[in-house]
């Protein structure tokens, strides 16, 4: 039998899980944490920055801006 995953994309944090036996194992993002937050920001090159590292972003570089609809932060790339 195949894998099973989950995911819970929410308006403020993000989790993946897969199911090992009979009980769910949570993924962990690449920084470690087992919750992602549910943000998308732009770097100065355009690139696409997702979870932490975009809320960092927003508060960092605050000439890509972002706002926050419906519990979820949306971010506007300065280049498109």
């Amino acid at each position: 039998m195949g894998k099973i995953i989950g995911i819970d994309l929410g308006t403020t944090n993000s989790v993946v899980a897969i199911m090992e036996g009979k009980e769910p194992k949570v993924i962990p993002n690449e920084e470690g944490s087992r919750l992602t937050p549910s943000v998308v920001a732009f770097d100065d090159k355009g690139e696409v920055l997702v979870g932490q590292i975009a809320r960092r972003q927003a508060i960092t570089n605050p000439r890509t801006p972002c706002s926050r609809r419906s519990d979820s932060w949306v971010a506007s790339s300065p280049t498109r």
